[in-house]
């Protein structure tokens, strides 16, 4: 193939979805009905059951939550899938974050009993930012939950977002008796404890095979709804949807298997390659022959026997070729790249060409830091990813005095995957600083993986602080060693200012007290 028929078949996809929603068991079933594993695992299960493939942290299946995005890669009916499965926990957001600036369409995970929920709501805010093109999966029809015009009108009147079905259940919860696509005009049978559906062909969804099939009660109210849609909805505008303006919108059970394959059709038929991008001297657009890339993601010993570093590079623009040199932005040097890989989840393959749309593993001595741009030359730089304010700070010690230097280490690497922030105090410098995450959880992964993965056996002090701020002179003149207030400030990993306060009223003080500064969310 050449480079733009290659490039055209890039899809980018990650989903979104509120904890418990199914997304991580979603994410399995694709695996599973794209034939990429034999057997899908199960979140948590009982000793003996397979465990997920995108859940590969000992703590994720420990726990069963997605911790770390995941990325996995196939083809599938002759496209090159990206499937990037993103935690749902808001301790984990800035993960996600990330994730989604990597990706060219989004995949929304509805609960059906449960309709948008919070977190849907501020994931779904960073896709409308960026235009994002979205589905939505309305997951387990097979319990019972709200109608599904509930569910639309939900969807639309929360998130300002249109809804086209394309599939319809008829029933739900021990009533559910399958789809009706509706625009392919087929009928779905699907029977309990069996994922293979009966498939009939129907004229329309008066046909009267479909009374036949599913009985009087479920018909009648299938055709009620039905005939409101038919008569409210026009023809699909893709348009619309490339805008993030229109979701098409299926249903099922991927517990069950039910409707999975349908949502992949309908993916395969409608997702969008790589898109342009947009940089600090113009747009990028996927097309253009220099190869350009950003990194939004730096994982630790994902081999543990080795200790590695990955960073997750997407290609915005070109070709990638094993052993092609590169130009580093930030650092203005040349590297090359001698080792990349393609990933499913943990496992690796080795990758001798990538196109615009791929995400990279590129192996990593330390080079790479998120946010960070490479090309084959050209003088690109994309726009850095600004780091979430942390709301929980703590200090670390340790039993062993001797591994202290050890610690810091490995903070160090935990810090510059973006789990955690690092403040240092002026008067005691980088001995002891103050720690900060978005959320408890990200605490507990990190005292998790200092003694799993560095062996190290640490204490956490949480200290009484919940505000960070990064404090901006208004005239752009740099802030000096004090502000004031008399409050002290800490210094980021960046050597830029940073106040921490216990409360919002501190914050507002100090507002009043510095008119000449702002004080910022983000230390970009």
């Amino acid at each position: 193939m050449t480079r733009s028929e290659e490039i055209n078949r890039r899809r980018t996809f990650a989903i979104i979805s509120h904890p418990d929603a199914g997304k991580t068991t979603i994410t399995e079933k694709i695996l599973y009905t794209t034939n990429i594993i034999r057997e899908a695992g199960v979140v948590k299960g009982k000793s003996g059951t397979k465990a997920v493939t995108s859940d590969w942290m000992q703590m994720e299946r420990d726990r069963g939550v997605s911790i770390t995005s995941s990325v996995m890669s196939f083809d599938y009916k002759g496209l090159r899938v990206n499937l990037l499965d993103t935690p749902g926990h808001k301790d984990f957001g800035e993960d996600t974050y990330r994730t989604l600036i990597a990706a060219d369409s989004a995949a929304m995970l509805l609960d059906a009993a449960k309709g948008v929920e919070e977190r849907t709501k501020k994931l779904f805010e960073v896709c409308r930012l960026r235009k994002t093109p979205i589905f939505t999966f309305a997951n387990k029809m097979d319990r019972e939950g709200k109608e599904p015009l509930e569910l639309i009108d939900d969807v639309e009147s929360t998130l300002k977002l249109e809804c086209y079905p394309v599939t319809w259940p008829i029933g739900m919860g021990d009533r559910f008796r399958g789809l009706y696509h509706r625009l392919n005009r087929k009928l779905y049978l699907y029977t309990r404890g069996e994922e293979d559906p009966e498939i009939i062909d129907v004229k329309d969804h008066n046909d009267p095979i479909i009374v036949e099939k599913v009985g009087d009660e479920a018909y009648l109210k299938f055709s009620e709804d039905l005939d409101l849609l038919e008569g409210a909805l026009g023809t699909f505008d893709r348009e619309r949807f490339l805008a993030g303006e229109i979701s098409p919108m299926t249903f099922g059970s991927a517990k069950n298997t039910w409707g999975v394959d349908l949502f992949l059709d309908l993916f395969t038929e409608q997702a969008p390659g790589p898109g342009p991008r947009q940089a600090r001297d113009g747009i990028v657009q996927a097309e253009d022959k220099s190869f350009s890339g950003f990194v939004f993601k730096i994982q630790a010993n994902m081999d543990r026997r080795h200790r590695d570093r990955v960073a997750f590079c997407r290609i915005v623009s070109g070709e990638f070729e094993r052993g092609m040199k590169v130009q580093h932005q930030r650092l203005g040097r040349e590297l090359r790249l001698s080792y990349a890989n393609s990933f499913m989840a943990r496992d690796r393959e080795t990758v001798d060409n990538a196109y615009a749309g791929d995400i990279l593993g590129l192996v990593d001595t330390g080079n790479f830091q998120i946010g960070d741009t490479i090309t084959d030359g050209k003088k690109i730089v994309f726009d850095e990813m600004p780091r979430f304010s942390p709301e929980c700070f703590g200090r670390l010690s340790i039993k062993d005095p001797l591994k202290r230097k050890q610690m810091q280490k490995a903070v160090q690497e935990v810090a510059e995957e973006g789990a955690v922030q690092i403040f240092f105090d002026p008067i005691i410098g980088e001995q002891d600083p103050v720690l900060g995450v978005v959320g408890e959880l990200q605490f507990d992964v990190l005292l998790y993986r200092l003694n799993d993965e560095y062996k190290l056996d640490v204490k956490l002090e949480r200290l009484p602080l919940s505000v960070a701020r990064w404090p901006v002179k208004k005239d752009g003149s740099p802030v000096g060693r004090s502000i004031q207030g008399g409050t002290k400030l800490f210094r980021d990993v960046a050597d830029r200012p940073v106040v921490l306060l216990q409360k919002e009223w501190d914050l507002n003080w100090l507002i009043k007290e510095n008119p000449d500064l702002e004080f910022h969310i983000t230390g970009k």
